[in-house]
């Protein structure tokens, strides 16, 4: 994957996306860090929203706060702090 410049994806996207559509995957950066990914149509999808939703599911079974924690409790600790 490539990588540029957030100054220099400002000044060249039409280039920018002409390689996209050819294919190309470019990862634009600020700083030095990443912020954005310009991607093919597509590529960016990911996994059907039911099947997240049921992977969810699957994980609950099984995993619990503890006996004596509640959700509860948990939004009133975050809110005293």
């Amino acid at each position: 994957m490539a990588t540029v410049g957030a100054y220099e994806a400002k000044t060249h996207l039409p280039e920018l996306l002409k390689r996209v559509e050819r294919g190309e995957s470019i990862t634009i950066t600020r700083h030095g860090h990443p912020v954005a990914e310009l991607v093919p149509p597509g590529a960016a999808s990911g996994r059907d929203v039911r099947e997240v939703i049921e992977g969810i599911k699957s994980f609950r079974q099984g995993h619990t706060l503890g006996p004596a924690l509640t959700i509860r409790q948990l939004i009133d600790e975050g809110r005293t702090r």
